[in-house]
């Protein structure tokens, strides 16, 4: 197993979503690995939680990443964050990245649940991806 890839596959996913237009029109800016000090925006997309199992096989390493992407609004209803959450799997969903390191085989959508957090005033919407990746090093 390689855990090798796992930056360089964290790097191309935010890449790719800050770089994708319908992404952007929706949130602008507002997607993140880490959430920034201060104020958030009403709506925003954030990089998650990973799990990350072996998949090497007899051609070389490589590791299965299931990676969680959350969309989080403070709006009324589910309508905005649903619109938001289906650009970010429009964006990945067999997407063709360039890591830097390794190889992105496939990328894949797993699940979402859509939940209120909280009192309920914000809701959120956890997207799985499964992405397998080789480590071509």
């Amino acid at each position: 197993m390689s855990y090798a890839v796992a930056a360089a596959l964290q790097t191309a996913i935010y890449d790719r979503l800050t770089g994708d237009a319908a992404v952007g029109g929706l949130v602008g800016d507002a997607v993140y690995d880490a959430l920034p000090d201060g104020a958030l925006p009403a709506l925003y997309v954030i990089l998650g939680a990973e799990d990350v199992r072996d998949a090497s096989d007899k051609t070389g390493g490589g590791a299965e990443h299931r990676l969680v992407i959350s969309v989080v609004t403070e709006r009324a209803g589910f309508a905005a964050a649903k619109a938001v959450a289906a650009a970010v799997s429009d964006a990945l969903v067999d997407a063709d990245l360039t890591l830097t390191r390794g190889r992105l085989v496939a990328l894949h959508f797993v699940k979402a649940r859509a939940l209120r957090v909280g009192t309920g005033s914000i809701r959120q919407i956890n997207l799985t991806f499964n992405a397998r990746v080789s480590d071509d090093a």
